[in-house]
């Protein structure tokens, strides 16, 4: 498998190139509009062809490139049930999307936004913003649910065998990746956390609301388009 991790760095979003070596089948997850040329020069230059875009949610910080991506490779673009309406699949928890003799499983981890998946493949899973390195998602807007988000990380993510490689959707302090046992051991934020003490952190945070979320959400609804298409791109 051949596998990328690349950044951007206004959004702190990480994006991941996957392809399949057999036959030359791409994908990209959780792509940046701003990035779409860096992104399919790699893939020309690893001699890939991108047929799929995995979202992991409808993102509220960056505009995601799928769209753009479709338009310019007829790929499909894939994302969770109940997110963008615009995208080619929507998928449910076990789910399998097939890129060449890639196999990646669905995993519904809602709470975050109530649309979120990560994609679960060999050794690793793409956890969107339902897991970070040393947090999570923030669940106070999007129909976001503390609630939600604490099942999807004990039940479903913490589920997974402890040696799986952790690749977030964002960090904002220089990590590239983390594993679930160094989740269930070190994460603030759950680890060791009941279910009142991990809702209260929660609703404690006070964050400030991103940027760009109110061209993001309406954006990332359209795949990345803030008028949708007559073909619905």
């Amino acid at each position: 498998m051949i596998f990328r991790q690349l950044f951007d760095s206004e959004s702190s979003t990480y994006t991941y190139l996957l392809g399949d070596e057999a036959t030359r089948q791409a994908v990209l997850i959780d792509p940046v509009l701003e990035q779409v040329d860096r992104d399919l020069q790699l893939v020309s230059e690893l001699d890939l062809t991108l047929t799929h875009v995995f979202d992991t949610h409808v993102h509220a910080d960056h505009v995601t490139a799928s769209g753009v991506l479709r338009e310019r490779t007829q790929a499909t673009v894939v994302g969770g049930a109940g997110g963008a309406s615009c995208a080619n699949v929507q998928v449910r928890h076990g789910d399998e999307v097939r890129v060449g003799q890639l196999v990646f499983q669905v995993l519904a981890t809602p709470g975050h936004t109530d649309d979120s998946v990560s994609y679960f493949i060999g050794d690793r899973v793409f956890t969107g913003d339902a897991l970070l390195i040393r947090g999570n998602g923030r669940t106070d807007f999007q129909n976001g649910n503390a609630d939600q988000l604490y099942d999807s990380l004990t039940r479903v993510l913490f589920s997974l065998p402890d040696d799986t490689l952790v690749y977030p959707g964002h960090d904002y302090k220089g990590r590239t990746v983390t594993s679930i046992a160094e989740e269930k051991r070190h994460n603030p934020r759950v680890a060791g956390k009941s279910r009142e003490e991990f809702i209260q952190i929660m609703d404690n945070l006070h964050l400030p609301k991103p940027r760009k979320i109110d061209i993001a959400v309406p954006a990332n609804r359209a795949c990345g388009h803030l008028t949708p298409s007559p073909q619905g791109a």
